[in-house]
């Protein structure tokens, strides 16, 4: 009977690591807009899913989001601990996972330049907001309008913007990655 298994260097490793700290260090800045603050978090995520391959762009985030719920501050605004994914934010810090997920996957099945990256950082983005607006309503018990209005609409600018530089970084960064390997 054969068994699945990951083989991950030791490269490997260092740059999901590395992209996990990144990550880290990028979270905490943060701006205030209402109850959700604008993060570089998704800029790191973009980066990482699209220069990284999908399972160590997810496992990166997923080390970021641990890292965070055991009470390190790396959460916006400095902040850490379980309290947050529990709290009104929290769907957004989980909806990171499948952001990442999201973007490496289309990307590495369609492999087509740009398009595959913008592809994949608008999907990965919608699931962001969905995961983000459905525990947002659950949380305030707001309605589907009220959680577009305030977990939406104000930071699909910013992530228009994002998206527009991981797509500039991410194909170089990629290539880079891929020389030192």
């Amino acid at each position: 009977m054969k068994t699945a298994s990951m083989s991950i260097s030791v490269r490997d490793m260092v740059f999901t690591a590395l992209f996990a700290a990144v990550l880290c260090a990028a979270s905490p800045f943060s701006i205030a807009i209402g109850p959700i603050p604008l993060s570089f978090a998704t800029l790191v995520i973009y980066l990482s899913a699209g220069a990284l391959d999908w399972k160590l762009g997810a496992i990166s985030t997923l080390l970021y989001v641990m890292i965070g719920a055991v009470g390190v501050p790396v959460f916006s605004n400095f902040e850490g601990g379980f309290h947050k994914i529990i709290g009104v934010t929290g769907g957004f810090i989980i909806g990171y996972i499948p952001c990442a997920l999201a973007t490496g996957v289309i990307f590495n099945v369609l492999r087509k330049g740009i398009p595959a990256y913008i592809l994949g950082m608008i999907t990965g983005t919608i699931l962001l907001y969905s995961c983000g607006a459905a525990w947002f309503m659950l949380q305030t018990g707001s309605p589907l309008r009220v959680a577009l209005a305030l977990c939406v609409t104000p930071f699909i600018p910013g992530d228009s913007i994002k998206i527009v530089i991981a797509c500039i970084v991410t194909p170089q960064l990629r290539k880079a990655l891929e020389h030192i390997r």
